[in-house]
């Protein structure tokens, strides 16, 4: 799985977990960046120490950018506990505020990996009309996508049919859909791949799915 999204927070992925590069934290916290890495370096070395190397091996992973001399230069990629062990060393107000930013990002970018493993699961060429369409795709590019037609099909969004019927959060609602829920869902789906490309408009695509939907009705009525 490579990379999605690059935002202004350093924020991407890897191996489907989200991770912030070293950089951008550096640069975030007004921190200089040979200090993070010597910060992040000494934390391995403690983890490894302590017998826990483990940890500093999951949660600090060695990477590598190219400056403007086009020269590698080392970073990490840090995952959610390996930014907040870092990031408890940042005092002050201006870090705290970057911190709950941070927090933010994390789970905006676990949310849309949740999505984009879900859309993948279950339709890959769905979700490839969606990054196509998207010259930077977020989390709710496919959330709203993927809603917009369980609204139409269940009447309501994936999240308020789990809470309706006890299912876990983040789990895919596909397993607890009769046959003719999935079968319309899956025809939308399909139909959806080429209006993403050549409509931009949501609410275009939404009155022509509706439609989809109704004859989809009609048809199974008269077979």
């Amino acid at each position: 799985m490579t990379s999605l999204i690059l935002n202004e927070y350093g924020m991407t992925e890897k191996r489907g977990v989200p991770v912030v590069d070293s950089r951008h934290v550096a640069e975030k916290f007004g921190k200089r960046h040979d200090h993070v890495l010597r910060d992040i370096q000494t934390a391995i070395q403690n983890f490894s120490e302590i017998g826990q190397p483990k940890f500093g091996e999951s949660n600090f992973i060695p990477s590598h950018y190219r400056n403007e001399q086009n020269k590698k230069q080392p970073e990490y990629l840090l995952t959610r506990d390996g930014f907040s062990y870092i990031a408890m060393g940042f005092t002050g107000k201006k870090a705290a505020k970057f911190k709950i930013d941070y927090i933010n990002a994390f789970n905006q970018m676990e949310s849309f990996i949740k999505n984009l493993l879900e859309a993948k699961s279950d339709f890959p060429e769905f979700t490839d009309a969606i990054m196509a369409a998207h010259e930077e795709p977020k989390h709710y590019h496919f959330s709203n996508e993927l809603d917009m037609i369980n609204r139409i099909v269940l009447g309501q969004s994936a999240k308020q049919f789990r809470e309706a019927h006890g299912i876990e959060s983040g789990k895919s609602i596909r397993p607890y859909l009769n046959a003719d829920q999935i079968g319309a869902v899956k025809a939308l789906q399909r139909i959806d791949i080429g209006l993403i490309i050549t409509i931009p408009s949501y609410e275009q695509r939404k009155g022509i799915l509706e439609q989809q939907f109704l004859r989809i009705g009609q048809r199974r009525l008269t077979a």
